[in-house]
């Protein structure tokens, strides 16, 4: 099968998926809907991984029979598609989990998640692979839609709603803003075509406009990619989705954002007439930095496991904005092996979380200490992907993160190989803490702070309403087997090397314009592929910040001592900082619109 017949199946075959257990999920039986959903997630990672190796040097498809001058054109690149291929493999993780995860009968509603989770599916297959500006705004539109109606999908409990519609509204408040700037670029251009914006633009100079048209296109990636301050929907949605939900949007969703900015400035913007490459690199850089802080600092005061785990991805995702913004093929290496086993091991422990909430109504770490001994895999699995969050070699999270340490060493020395430490070791370190409590009851009982209002967790409905029963193994293959992925990305040669050569690919916008607009026989790639392997000072740095969660984490777990007055700097900074994180859905608005008018600024001042 050609790449013109791959790509378009891509995106038809959750779509047709979803449609048909739109009406058929009212007369099958439960198990004939998750058959259906399950055949469908199944072909979807075949046809993807079929496609995976063709986009070597960009894969092209006309659709409509016109020309991509004229019509609608999708394009894969190794990275695009890959990114593809993890939602697919993903959500057939979601799928294959959710078989008895939802005790709704057979019925009209049988087929009604699985058919937003295949929806969602192919928003985000979409957007990764589209070569159109305005599509891919249609795709992430799709994308968000099945995101809203799956955050609030339990309508009889009030929070998951009132969570959808903070999530949706903040959103969609960044969409018209993105759209406003893709009306902006056709305005000056006549173009909505990825590669053809990227010639037009550049016969025009860099001015006010374009920078605009930028940041407003920007807003609305970022805003998915939770990077601060654009990041305040994510944890309350995260608290309150169903733990599947949790699985796609920090395990892939978020990073599709990430990637958003990155395609749309290597394509768009790389050139003349776009954003000077040291105006990108600085902004996006600080952000990276800032993300990757604020999110660490408030994983680690976290007790709801969601919310621990939402801010750990909030983290991460400024430690991917880094790698992307370095502007090297090299750090767009790291970057993507980082997402593919970030996604894996996220999944998982949310994955894991679930069996948590399943068996006892609740994700309080405090709550829930020593509680969970008896589900030994379940504790042995959730320390693992604990380790793999901070780095732990070989999985592929330590190798992306080595990758990228590398890359970044040649920026910034030791400052932002530091923050990749940093902020791995203190997500990673939570994570153990809650492991090493909730599941062999390490140390005393924590004790609440006084004083401050904390989510706590507990009270939450377990998803599946008969904790009584035996759990279904596959709420535990699941998570193991994502596990093992996230080890083999790190340890085979070979998926990292092709990463590294669609960072090659990616990061050479002459190559995409002319595969686009020519079709096939373009010749390859000219850039050389970076290196991709493991190095004595990325697996030293990896068992470094492993050493420095697995000693926070025993170091929080067994202590006993008074905590720091009141007054302290770093109380009343961690205390204001908490505070931020209000609920209030204006307030997510207002610190939207001033890190609008931030990026603005800060690229404006060095354009």
């Amino acid at each position: 099968m050609t790449e013109a017949a791959l790509l378009p199946l891509a995106v038809a075959i959750p779509l047709l998926g979803a449609a048909l257990l739109a009406v058929a999920g009212r007369t099958l039986p439960r198990i004939g809907c998750d058959v259906l959903a399950t055949a469908s997630a199944t072909a979807e990672v075949v046809c993807l991984a079929l496609l995976w190796p063709r986009s070597r040097h960009l894969a092209t498809a006309d659709l409509g029979g016109w020309p991509a001058r004229l019509g609608i054109v999708l394009a894969a690149d190794p990275v695009g598609a890959g990114l593809a291929l993890l939602v697919a493999v993903l959500v057939l993780a979601v799928v294959v989990y959710s078989w008895r995860y939802f005790d709704e009968p057979s019925g009209e509603h049988a087929g009604a998640f699985p058919a937003l989770i295949l929806l969602f599916e192919a928003g985000m297959a979409g957007f990764a692979l589209t070569g159109d500006l305005f599509n891919a705004f249609v795709f992430f539109e799709l994308m968000g839609a099945a995101a809203y109606a799956l955050t609030g999908y339990r309508i009889e409990d009030p929070r998951p709603l009132h969570g959808a519609l903070t999530f949706g509204i903040v959103t969609s408040f960044a969409a018209y803003c993105s759209l406003f700037g893709i009306g902006l670029l056709y305005a000056r251009t006549g173009e909505l075509n990825l590669a053809r914006l990227g010639s037009r633009l550049a016969s025009h100079p860099t001015d006010v406009l374009t920078v605009v048209a930028f940041v407003l296109i920007c807003t609305a990636l970022l805003v998915k990619a939770a990077a601060v301050p654009f990041h305040f929907w994510l944890p309350d949605a995260h608290a309150v989705a169903p733990t599947p939900v949790c699985m796609l949007m920090s395990g892939v969703m978020v990073e599709l954002g990430v990637y958003g900015v990155g395609r749309v400035y290597w394509t768009v913007f790389s050139g003349p007439g776009g954003i000077p490459p040291q105006a990108f690199r600085t902004t996006f850089t600080a952000l990276g930095v800032l993300t990757a802080l604020v999110g660490a600092l408030m994983c680690w005061q976290q007790r709801h496991l969601k919310r621990l785990l939402a801010f750990s991805t909030v983290s991460h995702v400024g430690l991917f904005l880094i790698g992307v913004a370095l502007l090297t093929p090299a750090g767009v290496t790291g970057t993507a092996v980082y997402v593919a086993a970030h996604g894996c091991v996220k999944a998982a422990l949310f994955a894991l979380t679930g069996v948590l909430l399943d068996r006892y109504g609740s994700v309080d770490e405090h709550g829930l200490h020593g509680k969970a001994r008896e589900l030994r895999l379940v504790g042995a699995l959730f320390v693992t992907g604990s380790l793999a969050l901070a780095g732990l070699p070989p999985f592929g999270t330590g190798l992306g993160k080595a990758l990228d340490e590398d890359a970044a060493g040649h920026a910034l020395p030791w400052l932002l190989p530091a923050v990749f430490v940093a902020a791995s070791a203190v997500t990673g370190a939570a994570a153990l803490r809650a492991g090493l409590r909730v599941f062999f009851g390490a140390g005393p009982a924590p004790r609440s702070r006084p004083g401050e209002e904390e989510t706590t967790g507990e009270g939450e409905e377990p998803e599946i309403r008969s904790p009584r029963r035996t759990l279904p193994p596959t709420m535990i293959v699941v998570p193991g087997v994502l596990l093992a992925l996230a080890v083999l990305i790190g340890c085979l040669p070979a998926v990292a090397g092709a990463l590294a050569h669609g960072a090659a690919v990616f990061t050479d916008p002459a190559h995409y314009a002319a595969a686009v607009l020519t079709g096939p026989g373009t010749p390859p790639a000219a850039g050389t592929a970076p290196e991709s392997g493991w190095t004595v000072r990325g697996v030293l740095l990896g068992l470094l910040s492993t050493a420095l969660a697995a000693a926070s984490a025993t170091a929080a777990v067994h202590h006993r001592g008074p905590a720091l007055p009141a007054r302290h700097p770093v109380v009343r900074t961690v205390r204001r900082l908490r505070r931020l994180h209000s609920g209030h859905l204006g307030d997510y608005l207002a610190w939207l619109t001033l890190g609008l008018a931030a990026l603005c600024a800060a690229i404006v001042t060095q354009t």
